[in-house]
């Protein structure tokens, strides 16, 4: 079970999409894998997507070319055809919480690595979002988990939507904490984070709002380094 305290639901949102992201690496084995033997390019093929060349990639990222490499290395081994749709996102992540419900979470976190909202991930949206989460300035970083946020991407989060987002993560794993979370735990948490959030009081939040709270809190700030290094 994980051990976690009240306070510590209210940042949880922010903090799991880097620890879900540390998994998926592992998931695809990419924490393991060497440099040895990795193609020069980033070619296949029989593939339905053919990602950007490493060059590109380099520019646009926060990876080496040598990262870059390993990466889809992992990635091509476990998706040859070069994209991820929603169904598989959701498999990957219900390996990881198997005594918990995580398919609602995988589709907002889908949605949110799906920037161009094709129902499909590819390689570089995958290399795109593990950059910001990985190796981004806590501006990126806080963008991102906005978007993740907004659902609707209308620019702002409702109350509502922090609910979803809150819900959804403890079908996945408020179950398996310690002490046991209270069905209306995800309520009372969106409650009080929404307030402070919510500066100006006109049941929104802005992306202003959500990244001046979220740099005052030692939590949420201390969580944005936690896997910087991770490769």
């Amino acid at each position: 079970m994980l051990t976690m305290n009240l306070e510590g639901l209210e940042m949880i949102a922010v903090l799991m999409l880097v620890v879900l992201f540390v998994k998926a690496l592992g998931w695809f084995g990419l924490l393991e894998a060497g440099y040895d033997s990795v193609e020069d390019e980033l070619e296949l093929s029989t593939v339905r997507h053919r990602p950007e060349g490493l060059e590109q990639l380099e520019a646009r990222t926060r990876f080496s070319r040598k990262e870059l490499q390993i990466l889809y290395r992992g990635f091509k081994n476990e998706c040859p055809s070069g994209i991820v749709n929603e169904e598989t996102f959701k498999d990957i992540y219900a390996q990881f919480f198997p005594q918990g419900e995580s398919s609602t979470y995988a589709h907002f976190l889908f949605n949110a690595f799906d920037t161009d909202h094709n129902g499909s991930l590819s390689f570089e949206d995958f290399v795109m979002g593990l950059s910001i989460l990985l190796r981004g300035t806590i501006q990126e970083k806080l963008n991102w988990a906005f978007n993740l946020y907004d659902i609707n991407k209308d620019g702002y989060i409702t109350k509502e939507e922090m609910l979803d987002i809150m819900k959804a993560i403890y079908d996945m794993m408020g179950k398996c904490t310690y002490p046991i979370l209270k069905e209306d735990t995800p309520r009372q948490h969106v409650e009080v984070f929404f307030q402070k959030m919510d500066k100006n009081k006109d049941g929104v939040v802005t992306i202003d709002e959500f990244i001046d709270c979220c740099q005052n809190d030692e939590n949420i700030m201390r969580s944005m380094h936690l896997f910087e290094n991770v490769l």
